[in-house]
């Protein structure tokens, strides 16, 4: 491996470590790589197998919607989909502030924070995808039934399937102008 991929790579995990991610839009919707270094679900997946702290959350976390259906997906604008998936990804940070504030220092709070800042560098990069940084108050899908859930592994894997499911195919139509 060259040396500038190896300065990218690291870069890269140092900014997805940020609270406030500073990357280009442009970056983001063009390089696979850079958005799968930003994934950390994978990494707190695995912190959370040696925390027992957060084998249940003091509240409730509403898990963000991952269904698509199709259709109705592709018949949204890509401002309505983003839209949609800032709302969820808007929710997830609240309700994780709340139990964070909840729970006792240690490992859990740790890694509450962590998924916080992932959560708000998502947030952050989403809100700059078409240069538009004003809060958006589209309504998120009505055939969504909402979930709340005090197990940390289940609010990781749906967060991981937001990113992985609706943000991927909102960033692969817009790849499209790559």
């Amino acid at each position: 491996m060259d040396l500038s991929r190896v300065l990218v790579m690291v870069l890269s995990i140092v900014a997805s470590e940020l609270s406030h991610v500073c990357t280009k839009p442009l970056d983001f919707v063009c390089d696979s790589e850079a958005r799968g270094v930003m994934n950390k679900v994978k990494d707190l997946e695995d912190e959370m197998v040696d925390c027992s702290a957060v084998a249940s959350l003091p509240s409730p976390i509403q898990l963000p919607c991952i269904r698509i259906h199709k259709a109705t997906w592709e018949k949204k604008s890509v401002h309505e989909r983003r839209a949609e998936i800032l709302l969820s990804l808007g929710t997830l940070a609240q309700d994780v502030r709340t139990a964070k504030t909840l729970i006792q220092p240690g490992c859990g709070l740790t890694l509450l924070v962590r998924l916080e800042r992932s959560i708000n560098n998502y947030v952050h990069v989403v809100k700059l995808l078409h240069g538009e940084q004003g809060e958006l108050s589209e309504p998120q899908a009505k055939n969504c039934l909402r979930q709340d859930s005090k197990d940390l592994g289940l609010v990781l894997k749906h967060f991981g399937r937001l990113l992985t499911g609706k943000l991927e195919w909102l960033i692969g139509e817009m790849a499209k102008g790559c």
